[in-house]
């Protein structure tokens, strides 16, 4: 606990950004103190209203309090960014656990797979799956993402391992009779942590990037409402050209801020990993 502790002072913008997203995901409990989140239902509010006595940042032409239906679009936004970044360093982790470690054709195998994955569009493969579904859920959004988004964990992973198996304490580990499994879980995965943990924030930041272009032509969780499906809505209302601004500043300066907050988070891991960036520091 200590040593989490001094590293948080020594990284205070990484303890910075890492504070700014916990918030964001605790609005659940939090926004009942601010605004009553009924508010966000549709026809909750008179539409079309600019900021203003009960209603801080104004409704939109839906009939939903801005600042209601912004305090539940964070948390959704950050859930599918969180799920579907789990999912695809998951399933990528695992596969390049496997090639790295078994090589032959289990390697090529996964190599080529990886490889034919990555030539495909992954923004038309997304409209073409978002259009197919009837509804379209937070997490039937989060499984879309990450089913797309596995193949580079996959490949960094399995050029990790490959130089990780070559190293003296595996052949010590191999002497001492340790089985394959028992080397991956004790000595591979340990080492590869800190490489993890920096991922999953990169892996994090380019789902909610999908899933915002994905939400930003309409085929995002019509049931739940996100960052981006508010800024589509202000899209289709042409807000910006009307100059309600109220409708698509604050989803945008949103995400704004969570994207910084993930970018303090990325820089403060990278250097935690990396002895060279800790050295220049």
């Amino acid at each position: 606990m200590k040593a989490i502790l001094a590293t948080l002072r020594r990284e205070a913008p990484m303890a910075a950004g890492l504070a700014v997203l916990i918030t964001m995901a605790a609005l659940p409990l939090l926004a009942p103190l601010v605004v009553d989140p009924g508010l966000a239902a549709i026809g909750s509010v008179p539409p079309r209203r600019p900021p203003g006595g009960a209603h801080w940042l104004g409704t939109d032409t839906q009939g939903r309090d801005v600042l209601a239906s912004l305090l539940a679009a964070i948390p959704k936004t950050l859930e599918i960014g969180l799920l579907a970044g789990l999912i695809g360093l998951g399933i990528g982790t695992l596969l390049g656990l496997a090639a790295g470690w078994f090589r032959g054709a289990t390697d090529l195998v996964i190599r080529t797979a990886c490889d034919v994955m990555m030539t495909i569009p992954a923004i038309a493969v997304l409209v073409l799956v978002g259009t197919s579904l009837r509804v379209m859920t937070v997490e039937a959004m989060a499984l879309i993402v990450a089913g797309l988004s596995w193949m580079v964990p996959a490949r960094a992973v399995r050029a990790q391992v490959l130089s990780l198996r070559e190293r003296p304490w595996i052949d010590v580990a191999r002497l001492n009779g340790s089985s394959g499994a028992a080397i991956v879980l004790t000595e591979l995965l340990p080492n590869l942590a800190p490489y993890l943990a920096a991922s999953f924030v990169i892996a994090v930041s380019t789902a909610m990037l999908a899933t915002i272009g994905l939400e930003a032509l309409g085929l995002g969780p019509q049931n739940d409402i996100t960052l981006g499906m508010m800024i589509y809505w202000a899209q289709y209302s042409g807000a910006i050209l009307r100059g309600m601004w109220w409708w698509w500043v604050p989803p945008v300066a949103a995400l704004a801020l969570i994207f910084i907050a993930l970018l303090a988070l990325s820089s403060g891991m990278d250097r935690i990993v990396n002895a060279k960036l800790r050295t220049l520091r």
